[in-house]
């Protein structure tokens, strides 16, 4: 049975599934030993396609042809034993599990014709060319032979991505590849194209820039081979499929081109912000929406991403304090420091001169610290870099040099002759080392270990300007180097950097996808994860933490996709939109239309307070208060007391909407808390009760604490009192301004007017929802927290030592209580939910209309008609 599995497996290579099953019954191969075949087959694909990571979602009329890798394979054994060589088991198990579900998606290579398109969505700095090269060779294994790496628009990316797939496929198989591009140049057309194409001897291998004249070459050398190309399947692995590809007038035409010379090909496009490639026109058969599939590649442990880094907001149906608050990595450049450091606008960059400001200052010194840390830690054999990114101009670059140069100098000196700058350094080395724990105890050093090697550091420093004019560009591929990298647009897309470890960005931009690949700060730092600092704005840190929580809601949407079986063309995911970011270039989302969002089923809660000692500020929280009591009044005046809560706490039944509306109206949320715009909430409001009849009364709740002695801080309508709660904010947000208490309920507070049934031990949101359905479908719920503006940060017991909570100070708001509020929008029981507003992009699906099927005589002019009645009027 296993000599029959083999032959199967060998014919699969050459045929269909199908067709291999039909030559076994030609040869008189038993039933039974068929459908043995038949069954393995289908055990090895089911396992591919039901894999839980990468989340994916792809066509239903494909045909399952991929059982993952075999005994006879060549080139990903070879690609896997060089990758257990730097990597542990379980990262190298999921690379090799992502990539056979890419490919799984690909089309069987000896299909007669095909041309499909797919999107892989990776994480900023993550690993796609360890995923895309494993796709290759897997391919390639399959009989795929023709690869185009399309890569970047810049010659260091192209090189970089050429030299490691020669590292990684050719070096390991010579005799099966031929390199038709080179480190040294991109695409030159070799002589009689024809010969290239018709020998299935070698995988051809092209790493291609996304040029304009060298797209054409290669358009034209293919034409050379029109006949040629019907026997070569074709893999296209677009890397960076955001940039360039979509909505350029020279690059999108000559790609398109390019795919519509080759009769067999798969066109993937590999992304980590693949915004505008979910929003081009999926109507358009010759664009790039990923009409046959989409796959979200899971991200290690150890992966220093937007949420890790940045923290971000919790989402629908999540516990908000299991939410990631950020680490303590984050170091604000003040604006006051900016105009030193960044030309104001464009036509000052040729006289701009940067000055050694203070936070630049101490960016540099920790870049020598951390990178000293690194060689005392063993780490002296490895590459230590520090990102510099303050304007696209490359005449800002340069200007950047003599003051790296003369702090270089300045320390340099300083340590041969034990100055102030020793002092400086050690301080620093004090306050940071204490911010940011190593994961593993043994790691920590004092500032004795770090100077031992600092001199050495500091005077090896290379001070690089890497842009196009520059002759002197990154190398890593000469030993290990220490470098400062000063750049701009060839630095902030695709290139990875080195054992980067501090980034100093004060560069600007509004837009989602940009913003997001100039963060080559995300990634993998082992050994050194304590190490990393970003020093930036406080405005593009929040804007940083708002993608964040685009990222994680775009991922569940697709994760939701694939859980109902759906298409790309079924559904399309939104994309949450923000007041003052552009979600990609408005010439990339021209065909994207607006998503309407709904309150339906979620908790919106106070998570931000204006903390200064200024008239402003306690206007605004005396001013809260007023708003507090007049609704608490109201609710006894016209509600009913529910007398069966915990004592520390009080409830109210069914108050008017007309109260709520009043305290929407009169409460002030902070700007930062983007999803409580008054506006929206109370239109929504409105707009339901008038829709269903719903909303029309409310439960309000106060959520207290039980009082340690008679009397209670806080008197309440009803005769009671309570004491008051203690939320602390967050140690790491840059912006000392505003308290981030990250969030204010508890995860029972929404429990206060359900009844739980016994034994729920831990109540979820999702679990809640389903109990407010049953219970309160038609009210919602506001509860009001009188907080100690003035508690300290209480004490735990860790370790076997008491010490405050990790990462949080004292509220420190003006005045002595803070009032807190939360409103809780139970979900629809029928029908569509109302939108609040128009604040998410999809794309269009409008104009999707599903293919007749057999119905080869299906009337389209009936379609036609009646298309500006929308969708459902025309299907």
């Amino acid at each position: 049975m296993d000599a029959a599995w083999a032959r199967f497996q060998s014919m699969l290579d050459g045929m269909l599934p199908h067709e291999a099953t039909q030559q076994l019954h030609d040869l008189f191969v038993p039933d039974e030993v068929i459908e043995e075949m038949l069954r393995r087959h289908e055990a090895a694909m089911t396992k591919i396609v039901s894999l839980r990571e990468p989340l994916a979602l792809g066509r239903e009329n494909a045909v399952p042809w991929y059982g993952g890798p075999r005994a006879g394979d060549k080139n990903w054994p070879a690609f896997e034993k060089r990758l257990r060589r730097y990597l542990d088991f379980d990262e190298v198990r999921k690379i090799d599990e992502a990539s056979d579900r890419v490919v799984a998606m690909l089309d069987h290579p000896k299909t007669v014709n095909f041309r499909s398109r797919g999107l892989v969505i990776g994480h900023v700095q993550s690993g796609k060319t360890s995923n895309f090269t494993a796709v290759v060779s897997k391919a390639a294994d399959r009989g795929y032979r023709m690869f185009i790496v399309l890569s970047g628009v810049h010659n260091s990316l192209r090189r970089q991505t050429q030299t490691r797939l020669i590292r990684d496929l050719v070096d390991l198989n010579p005799p099966l590849w031929h390199q038709i591009t080179k480190p040294e140049h991109d695409f030159q057309p070799p002589p009689n194209a024809q010969s290239f194409l018709a020998s299935k001897d070698q995988h051809l291998l092209l790493v291609v820039k996304k040029n304009g004249p060298v797209l054409k070459k290669l358009r034209d050398w293919l034409e050379q081979a029109r006949e040629q190309l019907g026997n070569c399947p074709t893999l296209i692995i677009d890397d960076e499929a955001d940039q360039a590809t979509l909505a350029t007038r020279r690059i999108n035409p000559l790609i398109r081109d390019v795919i519509g010379r080759i009769p067999k090909v798969c066109y993937v496009g590999y992304t980590a912000t693949p915004f505008a490639n979910l929003l081009v026109d999926p109507v358009d058969e010759e664009d790039f929406y990923p009409r046959d599939f989409i796959l979200s590649l899971p991200r290690g442990e150890r992966y220093q991403g937007p949420e890790t880094l940045f923290g971000r907001n919790p989402l629908d149906h999540e516990d908000p304090s299991e939410v990631p608050g950020g680490l303590d990595m984050i170091r604000s450049i003040p604006v006051n420091e900016l105009p030193a450091l960044r030309p104001a606008k464009k036509a000052d960059a040729p006289d701009f001169a940067p000055e050694a400001t203070p936070s630049l200052r101490r960016a540099v010194f920790w870049f020598w610290l951390a990178t000293a840390a690194r060689h005392a830690r063993g780490q002296n054999d490895q590459h230590s870099s520090m990102l510099v990114h303050a304007h696209s101009d490359t005449r800002v670059h340069d200007s950047y040099h003599p003051v790296l140069q003369r702090l270089r100098d300045e320390v340099d000196q300083g340590l041969r002759e034990r100055t102030g700058v020793v002092d400086e350094l050690r301080a620093l080395w004090n306050e940071e080392s204490r911010r940011v724990e190593p994961a593993d105890a043994n790691r920590r050093l004092d500032f004795e270990a770090v100077s031992a090697v600092l001199a050495s550091v500091v005077s090896t420093t290379r001070i690089v300007m890497d842009h196009y004019r520059s002759t002197d560009r990154l190398d890593y591929d000469s030993g290990p180097v220490n470098v400062i990298a000063v750049g701009g647009n060839t630095l902030s897309r695709g290139l990875t950097l080195e054992g980067l470890v501090v980034s100093f960005f004060v560069r600007s931009s509004n837009v989602y996808d940009t913003l997001l690949q100039m963060g080559r700060w995300f990634g993998y730092r082992p050994g050194y994860e304590d190490l990393p600092r970003i020093f930036m704005p406080d405005e593009t840190r929040r804007w940083f933490a708002h993608l964040a929580t685009v990222e994680a809601e775009m991922r569940i949407e697709i994760d939701r996709y694939l859980t109902e079986h759906l298409t790309p063309l079924d559904l399309a995911p939104r994309i949450r939109c923000h007041p003052k970011m552009k979600v990609t270039a408005p010439a990339k989302s021209k065909s994207a239309v607006r998503a309407a969002a709904s309150y339906g089923g979620q908790l919106v809660e106070t998570r931000y307070f204006p903390r200064e000692k200024n008239d402003a500020d306690e206007r605004w929280h005396s001013e809260n208060a007023v708003a507090v009591h007049k609704l608490l009044a109201g609710a006894h005046r016209d509600g009913s007391v529910d007398d069966g809560v915990t004592v520390g706490r009080a409830l109210w039944r069914g108050v008017p909407m007309e109260h709520v509306l009043a305290f929407i109206d009169e409460y002030e949320f902070h700007p930062k808390a983007l999803d409580a715009a008054r506006s929206l909430m109370r239109d929504y409001v409105i707009k339901r009760n008038k829709n269903s009849g719903a909303l029309a009364f409310w439960n309000i709740g106060v959520i207290g604490k039980k009082p340690a002695t008679a009397g209670g801080r806080v008197d309440l309508p009803n005769g009671a009192a309570v004491d008051l709660v203690v939320r602390t904010r967050l140690s790491s947000t840059g912006d000392e301004s505003v308290a981030d208490i990250k969030t204010l309920t508890g995860s029972r507070d929404e429990a206060l007017d359900l009844t739980v049934p016994k034994g729920e031990e831990k109540v979820n949101r999702i679990v809640l929802q389903k109990l407010r359905m049953a219970q309160q479908p038609e009210r919602g719920l506001v509860l009001l927290y009188p907080i100690d503006a003035k508690a300290p940060v209480p004490i735990i017991r860790k370790n076997g030592e008491e010490r405050p909570v990790e990462g949080r100070v004292p509220l420190d708001a003006p005045g002595e209580i803070v009032w807190g509020a939360a409103l809780v929008f139970p979900k629809p029981t029928s029908g569509q939910d109302l939108g609040i507003e128009y604040d998410y992009l999809q794309a269009d699906l409008s104009r999707v209309f599903p293919s007749a099927g057999e119905d080869e005589d299906e009337d389209f002019s009936v379609l036609e008609q009646d298309l500006d009645a929308g969708p459902e009027a025309a299907t």
